[in-house]
């Protein structure tokens, strides 16, 4: 893999990790498309810890009250904690008990178009949200909804961002407050998922996905150059940091269902150019 097409890469991840417009349905059609290929394990956990950077860039002064509350023993910031540990629970026991069912659904491209669809409806719907001024903080009901929309958002095509702030605001939380508790519980669920892979990046196995199809050749960190990976997760993580606060501008500015007519776009053509007709 060549450095440019690195760069294209980590900024796709970094920006469509955290806009409302799906990280895995643009990673599927871009490589479905332009041909594309993701070369192993080493280069998907580079990217995963990148954009989890990115929250700790942008979210860096909440949670360093966060820590500081715990370890003092504050009620209020135990039980924010506690709700943000509760809230990624769904997406663990989805991603644990059907990973392979979950792992499957990235070879249909299908899915992806149909469950690009579904997200421009969900994020749509931010516009009727909005305008019953939510202003509420995150309980634990709005937690455990949180996880299962973050749990559904294995799915290629299905926004975490997206699907988690709607059904936030749907359960009356203040925009900016769930675009907070939205990005810092996909701490747990991003560094999970990076940490999954390191036994086989230690082992030096690509896994599946687009490597194994390609003959297995591509495998660990010999799969690419560390000057490679270190370019395109730099790209990612600065993306990352300005891709939260565009979507916590548009959902101040209540501009967020604009990003609905692009993903019903994208998601219909990519239908049409993938069904051969």
């Amino acid at each position: 893999m060549t450095w440019y097409e690195g760069v294209l890469l980590g900024f796709l991840q970094g920006a469509t990790e955290f806009l409302p417009v799906s990280s895995s349905g643009h990673l599927v059609m871009g490589q479905e498309l332009l041909g594309l290929h993701v070369p192993g394990m080493a280069f998907e956990a580079a990217l995963h810890f990148a954009t989890l950077l990115s929250v700790v860039v942008a979210y860096r002064e909440r949670i360093g009250a966060l820590l500081a509350g715990v370890a003092r023993g504050e009620r209020e910031q135990l039980g924010y904690a506690g709700r943000l540990v509760l809230a990624s629970v769904p997406a663990a026991i989805a991603g644990i008990g059907f990973g392979d069912f979950f792992a499957s659904l990235f070879d249909s491209a299908f899915v992806t178009g149909v469950a690009l669809l579904v997200t421009g409806c969900v994020v749509w719907s931010a516009r009727a949200a909005l305008a019953r001024d939510p202003a509420g903080k995150a309980g634990v009901g709005t937690a455990i909804v949180m996880g299962l929309a973050q749990a559904a958002a294995i799915v290629p095509g299905i926004s975490r961002s997206g699907a988690t702030v709607v059904a936030a605001l749907w359960r009356g939380v203040d925009p900016r407050e769930a675009a907070a508790f939205s990005f810092l519980m996909s701490v747990p669920a991003v560094g999970g998922a990076a940490i999954l892979k390191v036994p086989e990046l230690m082992v030096g196995q690509g896994g599946g996905g687009v490597a194994a199809e390609a003959g297995g050749a591509a495998s660990g960190v010999d799969a690419v150059s560390m000057v490679v990976l270190g370019v395109a997760a730099a790209v990612a993580c600065a993306t990352g940091v300005a891709a939260i606060r565009m979507f916590r501008a548009m959902l101040v500015s209540r501009s967020l269902h604009r990003f609905a007519p692009y993903l019903w776009v994208v998601g219909v053509v990519f239908l049409w150019l993938v069904s051969g007709w």
